[in-house]
């Protein structure tokens, strides 16, 4: 039961520039879902830029703010928003406004690569985060010293993230639960058609590895353990004894469902995680091609060029279509 008493919370969100629509959106809307549900203002928001003009979505539509950061302003939670570049965005501004907010207990949270920037504010010292997957290799090399992995979203001492995308609605949903319990997030999910709300253990990319995991448990398996295991690459042996089958058994697994071999698949992750890099970072190529367990620069550039027909060097300085949700 509501306590029509209860104070409205206040919320805050902060679009960066190119900040993901389709993130924003699952984030905003089960709010004003449960203010429709209960028939009362629970939730009441304000959207923010740096400067309080209007900004523009990764898909290029334009969203007019509220207005802009003041540090006489309190909120409950303030939320911001990444985008396809947020990991290069460090307004001073808004960074000290931030660590203030903060400083008097607002919780912040980072949706999809607005963890970056909660990341470069040093608001997640010493706590989990999660991001976008594919910014998180990325966002690893960066912050070393900060526990990140693929969860859907994390909700802990006073921090939230989320990967982006409908894993945002997941967050929300939690949130909502928590200030008023289980039949108002019933509610909100009942009127947003989201039949299944994930927690914080779910993970990003289930999709991929449900559908891996259908074809055989053990294929999945393998994938599990290539992915976790790029820079220290793996023998097809290593592989194989981890998951408990054989070499050769190994093998028939990726051709019966891949039609390639097991060291064919675990180039193509490697590479695919050296492209993120490149997208994703400044480090240096030759960082990157060891990160991405090369021995050898000049057979990385090689490899790289046969997969994308581009060289790495040629990659970075190229336009990119890298839009995190």
């Amino acid at each position: 039961m509501i306590d029509r008493a209860s104070p409205t919370v206040e919320l805050a969100f902060l679009l960066t520039p190119e900040f993901a629509m389709l993130a924003f959106s699952s984030a905003i809307e089960p709010f004003r879902a449960a203010n429709i549900t209960a028939g009362q203002q629970l939730y009441h928001w304000t959207i923010l830029t740096d400067d309080g003009r209007p900004i523009e979505a990764g898909n290029g539509l334009l969203v007019t703010p509220d207005g802009q950061p003041d540090p006489k302003t309190r909120f409950d939670r303030i939320f911001v928003c990444g985008g396809v570049s947020t990991q290069l965005y460090k307004p001073e501004a808004t960074i000290r406004w931030l660590q203030q907010q903060a400083q008097a207990g607002t919780a912040i949270g980072g949706i999809s690569t607005g963890t970056w920037l909660l990341a470069n504010a040093g608001l997640l010292q010493g706590r989990r985060c999660t991001i976008h997957w594919q910014s998180i290799d990325a966002f690893r090399e960066a912050f070393p010293d900060i526990k990140s992995d693929p969860s859907v979203y994390i909700a802990e001492n006073n921090r939230y993230t989320c990967c982006g995308g409908t894993g945002a609605l997941d967050l929300m949903a939690h949130l909502i639960a928590e200030d008023y319990g289980e039949e108002v997030v019933t509610d909100v999910c009942t009127w947003l058609f989201h039949d299944r709300i994930r927690i914080s253990s779910d993970v990003q990319g289930i999709a991929q590895h449900t559908a891996l995991a259908r074809k055989s448990p053990k294929l999945a398996a393998a994938f599990r353990v290539m992915s976790s295991h790029i820079e220290d690459r793996l023998t097809p042996g290593e592989i194989s004894a981890s998951i408990g089958v054989s070499q050769r058994q190994l093998e028939r697994l990726f051709q019966r469902h891949l039609q390639c071999t097991p060291q064919q698949k675990y180039m193509d992750l490697r590479l695919q995680h050296a492209r993120r890099l490149l997208l994703e970072t400044s480090l240096p190529i030759l960082d990157i091609s060891i990160a991405a367990g090369f021995t050898s620069q000049s057979h990385f550039t090689k490899c790289y060029r046969e997969k994308f027909r581009r060289t790495p060097r040629s990659e970075r300085i190229g336009p990119s279509m890298h839009h995190p949700a």
